[in-house]
């Protein structure tokens, strides 16, 4: 069953590049394998940490294929599709090569900010045109809309394949209402690294993370004990990561995540434009945290 596969921690991968902007496929190698070694649940490919809006299809398939080939059957595979323009997605959904994927993320439209009612038939025609699971993507500080819970609740109930919601809107109330009243199958997992340990006390079933590119087995722990209701030593590690978590996301996503990976070793400190390497002074930030930690 797919509720099985997607509980605990899910990590939304980077896409290292090399200095010429092309892909650096030895480095995300290494990420995956770091991630599968280290209690990664299950891998995310092309979500918005991966800097999709930057990478051509044809590069978004070559990822793809290369994480599937890679992990090996090993952990599950979550693949974003998403995007404004329904009749795209849906063309993708039904043209792309969706063997090896588990289940597909799907973001809210982004700056044609649709009505609530718009949200709901997107999904739905986005639901009856897959064969897999979907999962909701609800970002309102990027895509400009919020999808309230009577939304989501709505397709919850209404579709069996709509199986999940990322919930990133940081509204607990709205998240908690979702977790109250969805069906018993459907899912709810945090979209925020800082919020996740909160999240699963009220009853997520986990977190689709970015701080777990670099810091996957600590991180997967901290869910893991959450899940199993040892709140207490969950609480340590969630602590122990807030200061890090801020710095990730203070000149956005992924680079936070890119400079703690550079520090690392893992990979090069670059981005497609039109985003941008962290500044010196986050970077250094960064830098001492990680020496402390």
């Amino acid at each position: 069953m797919i509720n099985n596969k997607l509980k605990g921690m899910g990590v939304a991968l980077i896409t290292p590049f090399k200095e010429d902007d092309s892909i650096d496929f030895d480095a995300l190698a290494r990420i995956v394998e770091h991630q599968i070694k280290n209690g990664t649940d299950y891998l995310v490919v092309c979500g918005t940490t991966a800097e999709t809006p930057t990478l051509t299809n044809e590069e978004k398939e070559e990822i793809k294929q290369f994480v599937i080939n890679v992990n090996n059957g090993r952990v599950p595979i979550v693949y974003g599709i998403g995007g404004n323009n329904t009749k795209e997605i849906i063309h993708k959904i039904q043209h792309v090569d969706l063997n090896g994927v588990d289940a597909i993320l799907s973001v809210t439209p982004y700056y044609n900010k649709p009505s609530q009612e718009g949200l709901y038939q997107h999904f739905a025609a986005i639901a009856n045109a897959s064969s897999l699971p979907i999962i909701l993507y609800n970002v309102p500080g990027r895509t400009g809309v919020n999808m309230t819970a009577e939304t989501t609740l709505r397709l919850a109930n209404e579709f069996s394949n709509v199986c999940a919601v990322k919930e990133a809107s940081g509204n607990f109330s709205q998240i908690d209402d979702i977790i109250k009243n969805k069906p018993a199958d459907f899912m709810v997992i945090s979209g925020d690294d800082g919020i996740t340990f909160p999240l699963i006390t009220l009853g997520a079933v986990g977190v689709i993370s970015v701080i777990g590119n670099a810091f996957p087995k600590e991180f997967s722990r901290m869910v893991r004990l959450a899940l199993e209701g040892d709140y207490e030593n969950a609480r340590i590690i969630h602590h122990n990561f807030t200061e890090l978590i801020e710095l990730l996301f203070v000149e956005g996503n992924p680079a936070g995540v890119k400079s703690m990976l550079a520090v690392m070793g893992y990979i090069e400190n670059k981005l497609r434009l039109p985003l941008v390497p962290n500044t010196i002074k986050t970077y250094e930030k960064i830098r001492q945290v990680l020496n402390r930690l």
